[in-house]
């Protein structure tokens, strides 16, 4: 395995591009499996409660919150701030949320936002995709005022995570589209779980751990509460 020095000179990463297949379905079977409307992502949707629940443990009303990779904002489902803001890329999975209505401001980047603080920053399964964790990272470490960074997200590169997306969603993308639903993971998600933790680490002196499962192995998804910011001098 590599180490953390190493581990940073591989970003940031490209995505690459997708077949076209798979971009003339890839809006509709996103929010299909965020909103559960079909049997596997209604399954999904169910199982990914805990990620949410988890990072909601940590919300108070008074708190100030950041939520990066927002979504069809669903993690207001679970909890409420006076002050909420958002990163959200794309605009289509968010504007027809009824949960607009509880944003303060919704940022495309991280580096949209200027002169705030927050009391919390939170992410619901986003970290696996983001193509410069590093820096995105960091950057949350540079809007926290002694608070904490809460992030869960799918154990990505251990053996139960493959084991149940393909069992499940892998098996249902292929009937409705004839598409191979590990291309479309792969495009996705660019980071595993053991790189993330490994770079939560290097910026945060205080990372506590928990896990869906029994261990780093066999469990679906992880969550994590990061404190006491360190190496924010250190250039990328």
């Amino acid at each position: 395995m590599m180490n953390i020095e190493q581990l940073l000179r591989t970003y940031p990463r490209e995505r690459g591009i997708l077949p076209e297949a798979y971009q003339k379905i890839y809006t509709k079977h996103y929010l299909e499996n965020r909103e559960g409307e079909t049997k596997a992502s209604n399954l999904s949707k169910k199982m990914e409660y805990w990620l949410h629940r988890m990072v909601a443990k940590t919300a108070a009303q008074n708190k100030k919150t950041l939520e990066i990779g927002a979504g069809t904002l669903n993690q207001l489902d679970f909890e409420r701030a006076d002050i909420y803001d958002v990163v959200e890329p794309y605009q289509e999975l968010y504007e027809k949320s009824p949960n607009k209505v509880f944003i303060r401001n919704i940022y495309s980047d991280i580096t949209e936002v200027k002169d705030e603080m927050y009391d919390r920053i939170i992410s619901v399964a986003c970290f696996e995709h983001v193509e410069n964790l590093p820096a995105m990272i960091r950057s949350c470490v540079l809007l926290l005022e002694r608070g904490v960074l809460c992030i869960s997200i799918p154990n990505e590169g251990k053996f139960l995570w493959k084991f149940a997306y393909t069992m499940t969603t892998g098996k249902e993308f292929k009937k409705r589209y004839d598409l191979d639903y590990e291309r479309l993971m792969k495009y996705e998600h660019l980071n595993t779980a053991d790189e993330i933790e490994m770079i939560l680490k290097y910026y945060f002196q205080n990372v506590k751990r928990s896990l869906l499962g029994i261990n780093k192995t066999f469990a679906l998804y992880r969550y994590y509460e990061c404190r006491i910011p360190q190496n924010i001098d250190k250039a990328l």
